[in-house]
Order: C-alpha cells, then sequence, then structure tokens
C-alpha cells in the first residue's frame, strides 16, 4: 500500500462509545480523529438483563453522530464491535439492528475471547519488536480480559464478567466510599478471578502491562499527583483508595488528571484493580498505550504488511521528511561496520546506531543550515511508536553530535558506549561525503582505551583525497574532548 488508507473502528463498551479513525501509511496506523460519548450502557441492564429504552434511545443517539462522520468510508475498511453489556442483554438484537443502521455499518458482539486477543494486538502495535513475555489485563466497564503472549502472538486468552461499571454500580450503589466497601468488593473481585490462576501464574511473564479505561484513568492520576509515569504500583494504588476514602461520597472527589466521565466509575475499577495486584502478586503495572479498537484498526490490515514497529516508525519519519533514503542507509551501514570493527566478538551493532544514520538528515526538509539541530528537535519531539521518550532523546543526541563542534556532546559521551556510536556515526558521514557507498575495502578502525586508530590501504588517500582531508579535520574535532582519533592514511 503505497497511498494512504482511510480506517475506523468503532468501540462499543459498556462506559463509553469510541470511534477512531484511522490513516495506514509507512506500515503504520496513524490516528486522523478520536471521538468519544461516555453511554453507560452497563448501568442500563435491568433485573432481567434487559437493556432500558432510555440506555438503547442514548446508544442510539451516539451511533447516529458516529454514522453521519463515516458518511462515504469503504465498508471493508471499518468495523464496528460490542463487548459484555451487549452480550449479555437479552433485547441486543433489538439494539443493534436499529443501531447498525444508523451507524451505516454492521454492528458486531464479539466474545471476550475475541475482545481479548484485539486488545492485545492493540496493545503490542504500540510497543517494541521483542521477545519478552507479556501479561496484558484491560480492565472494562463489566468485562476484564487476561492475556499472556510473547512478542506479537497471544498465546492465552480469558475474559471475565467483571468490571468498572459493574462493581460500582454493585459495591458503591449510592457513591458512598467507605473501607468496608473496598473490602468487600476487592473479595468479590478476587474471587470472580481466581481461576486466573490456572493459567495466568505469576512468573509466567517478564513485563505485566495494564490497558484502556480504568488503567488510563488510574495511570493518568497518579501521574498528575506525583505517583509514578506510565507506571501503577502498589503503593499508588494505596494512596488512590486513601484519597477516595477521604472524600467518602463519589460525588466529592476531585483529583488531579481523573477526568469527570470517569469519576463516578473510579471506586469499581480500583477495587478490581488491587484485586488483580494482590491476586497476581504484581507490584507494578506498565500503562499500555494501545487498546481494543486501535487492535480492530489493525486486523482491517493484511497481516502481512505489518511490519516491525520500529522500522515501520523509522521509515515513515524517512518518508515523511523527504529523507534521501540511499545515502541514509550508506550512512547507517557504514556506521554499523566501523562499529563492528570496534567490537569482533559481536554480531549486531546497536539498532539505535542504524536508525540514527537512517534519519540523521531529517531535519533538511525544514533547512540545511544546521541541519542536525533541527533533526535533533524532530526526534526528540516526534509521536513514533515503539519508541520510549529515552530512545528518541538517545537519537536525538546522536543526530546532533553527528556534525559540528564535539564540546556541545560532553555529558553524552561520558559513556563509553555512547561515544563509540557517536563516533562511529561522524566517521561514517566523513566517508559518506560524496553521498555514495564509501570503499571500505581495507580501511581498518581499532580502538585502545580511549583512542581509535584508522588505517587505509595503500594509495587509499590519494583515491579519495576530499575524504582524507576530512578525515584530517575530523580527527582534529574529536582531540577537543576526552578521545583522540590516529590517522594512518597511506
Amino acid at each position: 500500500m503505497n497511498n494512504a488508507i482511510a480506517l475506523a473502528a468503532v468501540d462499543l463498551g459498556s462506559n463509553s462509545f469510541r470511534l477512531e479513525i484511522g490513516s495506514y501509511e509507512h506500515l503504520q496506523i496513524h490516528r486522523l480523529e478520536y471521538l468519544k460519548e461516555t453511554v453507560r450502557q452497563g448501568n442500563g441492564l435491568d433485573s432481567n438483563r434487559n437493556l432500558t429504552q432510555e440506555s438503547m434511545e442514548r446508544g442510539w443517539a451516539c451511533l447516529a453522530r458516529f454514522g453521519e462522520r463515516l458518511r462515504g468510508f469503504d465498508p471493508q475498511r471499518v468495523r464496528a464491535v460490542a463487548t459484555q453489556t451487549l452480550r449479555e442483554a437479552r433485547n441486543r438484537d433489538e439494539f443493534i439492528d436499529k443501531g447498525s443502521e444508523l451507524l451505516g455499518f454492521p454492528i458486531e458482539i464479539i466474545t471476550g475471547e475475541e475482545e481479548a486477543a484485539l486488545i492485545y494486538r492493540g496493545v503490542v502495535s504500540q510497543l517494541p519488536a521483542t521477545d519478552e513475555r507479556r501479561l496484558v489485563i484491560d480492565i472494562g466497564g463489566r468485562s476484564t480480559e487476561f492475556v499472556l503472549g510473547q512478542g506479537s502472538v497471544a498465546q492465552s486468552v480469558a475474559s471475565y464478567r467483571i468490571g468498572s461499571v459493574a462493581w460500582t454500580s454493585r459495591y458503591f450503589p449510592t457513591g458512598a466510599i467507605t473501607a468496608e466497601a473496598f473490602q468487600t468488593a476487592e473479595i468479590a473481585a478476587r474471587a470472580v478471578l481466581d481461576e486466573a490462576l490456572d493459567t495466568f501464574r505469576p512468573g509466567s511473564w517478564d513485563v505485566a502491562y495494564a490497558s484502556a479505561g480504568t488503567a488510563n484513568a488510574v495511570g493518568e492520576t497518579l501521574a498528575a499527583n506525583g505517583q509514578g509515569q506510565g507506571v501503577i504500583t502498589r503503593a499508588g494504588l494505596d494512596w488512590l483508595q486513601q484519597q477516595l476514602l477521604r472524600a467518602q461520597h463519589l460525588d466529592r472527589v476531585k483529583l488531579e488528571g481523573l477526568k469527570e466521565d470517569r469519576r463516578p466509575v473510579v471506586a469499581g475499577g480500583l477495587a478490581v484493580l488491587r484485586a488483580v495486584f494482590d491476586l497476581l502478586g504484581l507490584e507494578s503495572m506498565q500503562v499500555a498505550q494501545g487498546a481494543l479498537r486501535l487492535g480492530v484498526l489493525y486486523g482491517l490490515v493484511d497481516d502481512e504488511q505489518i511490519g516491525d514497529i520500529h522500522t515501520a516508525s523509522v521509515l515513515g519519519l524517512m518518508q515523511r521528511f523527504g529523507v534521501n533514503s540511499v545515502h541514509a542507509r550508506h550512512v547507517a551501514e557504514t556506521a554499523q561496520q566501523l562499529w563492528l570493527q570496534l567490537h569482533p566478538g559481536e554480531a549486531h551493532a546497536p539498532a539505535s546506531l542504524a536508525w540514527a544514520g537512517l534519519l540523521h538528515e531529517v531535519g533538511c526538509r525544514i533547512s540545511r543550515s544546521n541541519y542536525h539541530r533541527h533533526s535533533a528537535y524532530i526526534l526528540e519531539h516526534s509521536n513514533a511508536p515503539g519508541f520510549t521518550p529515552a530512545e528518541l532523546e538517545h537519537l536525538g543526541q546522536l543526530v546532533l553530535g553527528h556534525r559540528g563542534k564535539i564540546k556541545k556532546m560532553e555529558a553524552f559521551m561520558h559513556r563509553p558506549d555512547h561515544a563509540l556510536q557517536l563516533l562511529c556515526l561522524r566517521l561514517a558521514t566523513v566517508l559518506c561525503n560524496s553521498r555514495r557507498a564509501p570503499d571500505l575495502h581495507g580501511v581498518e578502525l581499532q580502538r585502545q582505551d580511549q583512542q581509535l586508530r584508522l588505517h587505509t590501504p595503500a594509495g587509499w588517500a590519494q583515491r579519495f583525497p576530499l575524504s582524507a582531508q576530512l578525515l584530517h579535520e575530523e580527527a582534529e574535532a574529536i582531540s577537543k574532548s576526552d578521545w583522540q582519533l590516529l590517522l594512518q592514511l597511506d
């Protein structure tokens, strides 16, 4: 797919209905638009498990608005899925028939297991491609999904009828918040989830991730109050529970970072999350960025067209900023070859070195003058799926220091591995000065402590006089740091 394709996912959750519109290009899906309405259908089930007329009207009105936005979309590029509330509702067919008509696209009621698999797909689409064993837990309004997988493959999935809307309605029905209510809610949640231990045993994952509504609400609240950024800890959950107990009623809960639409169901969601921590012996969970609707979007794209997320992000940035891909690859490959000469026992150079080589000229689209500074700014402030902020900062520092005075990189070069990556990148850009693949036959780079020695074969300097001159200038620049470059240009 060389041209961008518009995709849309509609998620009919128990608490909110969501519409996500994305553009598929450069092997990635980029958000174009996101609409969310708090419908709370999960509260609209009566004692006979029928949706009340009022709750159906709220849902239909929302779907009509979503339908207007989706007019003209290719039916093959839109998928609408409904989850636990409509799985339970006895009169679901009535709601689905009219809802599909208003939306303009068929609405599917998916199983809890399919929901879990789609959640996992959405979560891992925003994570680096690694072989880590991942536990993903999604606490929704009326169901909670558990997924155990490795890399991008979901291996075990399960869905339980428990969630923030259901538990708030059942154990905090009047909005009153007490220690006794929390204790009862957590005990009940552990009873429902107890069977999860048969499959999701502690020690069967490397990293635990929490996704979607409850996780985002808790994570954002903790972060806004100095209780951790992007991570939910046991201590953070204890702190949040104390804040709710101090408020005594859901109507009086006022916390920085807690959105108004989440306040009415936060107690039930917190009780379930605390039960998960206790049951699985967790000390922390990473807040995941992906969710069900992103998994639905990626499901609309052929699997063979979805590549490694790091590669996709790098290629996307290169195309967006008009990078000369041939020259960029020459620089990346040369930098890697130089690194491997300095580390003969290693099979691969650091991926960050290749990425920096591919992206070192992204700033040229802004200006050729001081383009390395523009490149650094772009990388450090880009939304690049798969990359952590620390990785983007590292790439930004590498491209910032690949040319110009080296004094500005003093702090970065304090670590030898950082210094060697930067020096390999600087030498690669020098050797690729003609914007052609350099002749490295017989060129050897060696290291002893903080001294590099570059040796070329006989006649090399005569064949490449400009490269030889630039190498001498580079040696002079490097001498201003704690490192040295000694040249033997024959």
